[in-house]
């Protein structure tokens, strides 16, 4: 069983990826097939399979067969475990830098 900590584990890692994430930003648009997905990255279509097997395994990404024709998809939903994690340290920091400029502002009255 995977872990809601591996799971983060494996998504900030396919997330640490320029090339991973511009695959996201792309399925973003729509899916598309692998060989499409491909075009415009300067690199072989199995550099470009590895990269969605990262993508898959973290959960971000959905690859459907079609026939000999493979599709993929965002999964948004992936995502949201990241972006939790990620909400809740942003809601703390803007708390204490919000607790700091009061603090600030009272030391300069």
């Amino acid at each position: 069983m995977v872990t809601n900590e591996a799971r983060l584990d494996l998504a900030f890692g396919a997330l640490a990826d320029a090339t991973r994430r511009a695959i996201l930003k792309r399925l973003s648009a729509g899916d598309v097939t692998v060989g499409e997905l491909a075009e415009p990255f300067e690199m072989s279509r199995p550099a470009i399979s590895k990269h969605l097997r990262v993508l898959e395994r973290a959960g971000l990404v959905r690859t459907d067969r079609e026939g000999r024709v493979s599709r993929c998809s965002l999964n948004a939903s992936g995502l949201r475990e990241a972006t939790s994690w990620v909400d809740e340290y942003r809601t703390f920091w803007e708390d204490r830098l919000e607790a700091l400029a009061r603090y600030a502002e009272r030391k300069r009255s």
